[in-house]
């Protein structure tokens, strides 16, 4: 935990991004590690646990964190949340709190908030639109016997 707390520092004074750091142990060595990059990399999904997760999957040359633990210096929004669990490692640990970080000007609440909401009450518009178009790729999907599922 520390490495992540070190290297969140370390991402947020050389102004990276926000006050964040994460990094990813199997066997009881690093094998990834991230700090928030949102400003240098001007992307909105650089966040530290996003970073790291990409780090240690090309590093193992898997698109999975099988066996992994992962050691982030807050508890991941929800976004981190989504890719962690898509990672699938085998735990998570965090120092603190997502009220820690909406106390320093990151609150993700508003997230949870509009998830729970319909698509028509969302702040965001969101419309679905060509489905029918777009569907062949899902049947292709299932018919095609040659894929890797995750």
């Amino acid at each position: 935990m520390m490495e992540a707390i070190r290297v969140g520092t370390e991402g947020m004074r050389n102004k990276e991004g926000g006050p964040f750091g994460c990094v990813i142990v199997k066997d009881d060595e690093i094998i990834g590690k991230g700090c928030n990059q949102v400003l240098t990399t001007k992307d909105p999904t650089s966040h530290a646990e996003v970073v790291a997760i990409r780090d240690a999957c090309k590093n193992l040359d898997s698109f999975q964190l099988d066996g992994c633990e992962l050691y982030t210096s807050c508890e991941p929004c929800p976004m981190c949340l989504g890719a962690i669990y898509w990672a699938r490692p085998a735990k998570v640990y965090y120092a603190c709190l997502k009220e820690d970080a909406a106390a320093a000007g990151f609150d993700d609440s508003f997230i949870y908030t509009e998830i729970e909401k319909t698509l028509e009450q969302r702040k965001i518009p969101m419309f679905g639109i060509s489905r029918r178009q777009a569907t062949f790729m899902f049947e292709e999907w299932i018919d095609n016997n040659d894929k890797t599922l995750y």
